[in-house]
């Protein structure tokens, strides 16, 4: 397994500087792909604008590869989608996509919604609370799928200073993430940012995938990308220092549930139960219980969805 491992990193796994961009311009007009991107965002006004502005003044008008950037606002209660829309990108929200159901919390659904929303050949997702955003986070996960037709799911890769306390961030990755997928998935060990929430993907392959709702989504598809489209059309790109905020103890700990669960009904999917997590607080009168449900709904194949199929058919 390691060798298969190390075969996989030596022939997949690139830098953005590999592909610069007069490189995916050409292939983009001589392949005809169209590339939408979207930012997922939920009270993000102070960095959504600046990464809407940058990706449509590098990547829209000085370089013609992205033919669609979607912000799609999941109930902000700031003025994230007022500052999106000032920046140059299209705004949604998330409950105007696919209306007859009912939306649920959580960064999956807005992105499994976001199919319906987009028509690029190429969907590409970034998140929105990403400092000093730069384009290459976004030509660099595009890039092998303009450029090789064996390649349908790119992560990006890169450092994740811990804002002011030194170090790497990801604990979530390194603590509960890399140690399932190296027991349970040792094929997908070479990917350095598992959790990561910059990919991109070819539409083909994302509507035949079921997305988990909530914080459980980026393991939950590339675990089912691999099992789809196998190992060797999955890649990843080295796209530099991904500066974003960082959640504090017990969100992570939600979070680290919410992995645990998505990659448990990926093992045993005939044995669901609807989970919680009990953390403690400290209050007036020692330690108190908080209970928190942990994310285990998943959206079916966009495929499968009406509305969707009706869509492409006309």
């Amino acid at each position: 397994m390691l060798e298969e491992v190390e075969h996989w990193l030596s022939r997949r796994s690139w830098s953005v500087a590999d592909r610069p961009l007069d490189l995916l311009a050409a292939a983009k007009r001589a392949g005809g792909a169209s590339v939408s991107v979207v930012l997922p965002a939920l009270d993000e006004e102070g960095t959504v604008g600046e990464i809407v502005a940058e990706i449509r003044r590098e990547l829209m008008e000085r370089v013609p590869l992205v033919d669609e950037l979607l912000v799609v606002d999941s109930g902000s209660t700031d003025r994230t989608a007022e500052v999106a829309a000032a920046a140059g990108a299209k705004v949604v929200h998330r409950d105007a996509i696919l209306p007859r159901l009912p939306a649920v919390a959580g960064k999956g659904e807005v992105l499994w919604r976001s199919l319906l929303a987009t028509s690029g050949d190429i969907v590409a997702f970034v998140d929105a609370d990403l400092k000093e955003f730069s384009a290459d986070f976004v030509s660099g996960i595009v890039g092998p799928l303009l450029t090789d037709p064996d390649v349908a799911f790119v992560k990006a890769m890169y450092d994740r200073p811990l804002a002011g306390a030194g170090g790497q961030g990801g604990r979530v990755t390194e603590l509960m993430a890399r140690p399932l997928l190296n027991m349970h998935w040792p094929r997908l060990a070479g990917f350095v940012q598992p959790l990561g929430g910059e990919y991109a993907a070819r539409r083909s392959l994302l509507e035949r995938l079921p997305f988990p709702v909530g914080y459980g989504v980026e393991l939950g598809l590339l675990v089912d990308a691999l099992h789809t489209v196998g190992l060797d059309a999955l890649a990843q790109v080295d796209v530099g220092v991904r500066r974003h905020r960082h959640q504090d103890g017990q969100a992570l700990g939600r979070m680290a549930a919410a992995i645990y669960r998505t990659a448990q009904v990926r093992l045993a999917r005939g044995h669901l139960v609807r989970p919680e997590l009990t953390q403690f607080v400290r209050g007036e009168g020692g330690f108190e219980p908080r209970t928190h449900p942990v994310d285990t709904e998943e959206r079916p194949p966009m495929a499968d969805v009406a509305e969707y199929a009706h869509r492409r058919v006309a």
